[in-house]
């Protein structure tokens, strides 16, 4: 199997069970470390609701990233612009940044607009973005070079949100984002991944080295990329909070749910 991003050769990854049910092989590319499934035949099941039931953080991701982005935008980007989140789902971040004052607009193949129905690709009145956001997007695709081409005909930034594969080279049920569960995460990307996809389209790339990234024309200073990782792990800390967020326990909680009720 060839790699989707680089066309390089690919090895034998590993086997990881999705679904509870399917065993599916993954391989890693020996150029660009791009981590792919084999062809994804159970992706129908996977997508019975576009946003995975064992998603319980996507409010608390969404109000993080919008906090994030609010700040790039501000410093960096000329923020009377236009922008877009693409692979937008409930159109939930997009509020949250017109909320912020940012003229955001949503666009999603799949997923209803529930939070920004009038304020949608289609009513933007423009074809050109001064950034676009895609969040929890990249592991979904099944053709990221495609997507990255139709996005970049859209804006010459894109601000991704996707965990990278440590460095520690982690076996695939040791590492939680290969989502197994839910069967939707089939791209998974190190850094040298995003390495690669900037030097194709000449582009510069910033990342915070986990789960943060930029690729743009723009040339954007690094040490304020790396303050933008802190201040998202910082948030994610709650410092203000009495209580102990429930979500990690949440997330095992459902899980052990979706499990059971497969096996009765």
């Amino acid at each position: 199997m060839d790699c989707k991003i680089c066309n390089s050769k690919t090895e034998f990854f590993g086997k990881g069970k999705i679904l509870d049910k399917y065993e599916i092989d993954y391989f890693k590319c020996l150029n660009c470390g791009f981590i792919q499934t084999e062809e994804e035949y159970w992706l129908n099941e996977a997508y019975n609701s576009p946003i995975n039931r064992s998603d319980v953080g996507y409010v608390y991701r969404n109000v993080r990233l919008a906090k994030v982005l609010n700040l790039l935008l501000n410093f960096s980007f000329n923020k009377k612009g236009k922008f877009l989140d693409y692979g937008a789902g409930y159109g939930l971040f997009v509020r949250l940044m017109r909320d912020y004052g940012y003229d955001f607009y949503w666009d999603d193949k799949y997923c209803e607009n529930i939070f920004s129905k009038d304020f949608e690709l289609k009513d933007s009145g423009t074809e050109r973005f001064e950034l676009i956001s895609a969040f929890e997007l990249f592991e979904h695709l099944l053709n990221p070079i495609t997507e990255i081409d139709n996005m970049l005909k859209l804006s010459d930034s894109i601000f991704i949100s996707t965990e990278l594969y440590p460095e520690s080279n982690p076996k695939i049920d040791d590492w939680w984002y290969f989502g197994l569960e839910h069967g939707q995460h089939i791209a998974l990307y190190s850094k040298k991944t995003f390495q690669y996809i900037s030097k194709k389209y000449k582009l510069n790339f910033y990342t915070n080295n986990k789960n943060l990234h930029l690729i743009s024309k723009k040339k954007i200073n690094n040490l304020f990329f790396k303050f933008l990782g802190y201040y998202y792990l910082l948030l994610s800390k709650n410092p203000f909070s009495l209580s102990k967020t429930l979500l990690n326990k949440d997330h095992e909680s459902v899980i052990k749910k979706i499990k059971l009720e497969k096996n009765s």
